[in-house]
């Protein structure tokens, strides 16, 4: 049994899909309203930062990985207009649904697939733009997904990565004292779930670092990786480029 990362578990490789789906699935109809108060709002802030950095143009194609509940793919297809195109995905049903009903709702349809980034059903060279926000820390095979985002990007075509980080040290212990301490009491009032917010402040603990993800970045065939910090550290957004 080859056995890999659930938070601070150690379980069998082919069952941690499983696990993140459940939970998942369980916090999806107060995912939006956690985000909010789990950040004090500024999940809105790198978000808004993150479409900054993507700088996307009329027409681009664009990849929306874990697109869950649809805030950045909204934000991407106001971009790319109506000769643009962007495809929202998720492996999470209950997340995706969720999502497209939001875009819906606003007025926006995009394609909207159910979708394993380990194994992208799209074709080589395809997209402008591929972005996961929250999502590749979840991931089984971090190096097969970044390989697989790689692969449908045009040459010249830029990956972005915002993910919770590695906080400066100064801030450590009060983040350490929030996450463990606050997090899962906040899940539990709000979305009735201690136990899956447990599981996020643990899965930020195993995520690689600001330079780790970087270097693994570079072996997934990204020829130029940089990386903002933003709120000290708390998350970051890597930027990959195909060469």
């Amino acid at each position: 049994m080859t056995t890999t990362h659930f938070g601070f578990q150690s379980v069998d490789e082919h069952d941690k899909a499983r696990r993140v789906r459940g939970v998942f699935d369980s916090v999806a109809p107060r995912y939006d309203l956690m985000n909010d108060l789990m950040s004090a709002g500024l999940h809105r802030a790198w978000k808004a930062y993150t479409v900054m950095v993507a700088n996307l143009r009329e027409g681009d194609r664009v990849l929306d990985i874990a697109g869950g509940t649809g805030d950045l793919a909204r934000a991407f297809a106001r971009k790319v207009g109506s000769t643009g195109c962007v495809v929202h995905t998720d492996i999470n049903e209950a997340m995706l649904r969720t999502g497209r009903d939001r875009l819906i709702n606003a007025g926006v349809v995009l394609p909207t697939a159910v979708c394993d980034a380990e194994h992208l059903p799209f074709p080589d060279n395809h997209f402008d733009l591929v972005s996961v926000a929250f999502g590749l820390r979840n991931m089984t095979h971090k190096d097969q997904a970044l390989a697989e985002m790689c692969r449908v990007l045009k040459p010249r075509g830029r990956l972005l990565v915002l993910e919770f980080s590695k906080v400066a040290k100064p801030l450590s212990g009060a983040y350490d004292w929030y996450s463990f301490k606050v997090l899962p009491r906040l899940g539990q009032m709000v979305a009735g779930d201690a136990a899956s917010y447990q599981y996020l402040a643990e899965s930020i603990r195993m995520h690689p670092g600001q330079e780790e993800l970087k270097s693994l970045m570079k072996q997934s065939g990204f020829g130029h990786v940089d990386y903002h910090n933003m709120t000290g550290g708390v998350v970051a957004l890597h930027v990959g480029i195909k060469c």
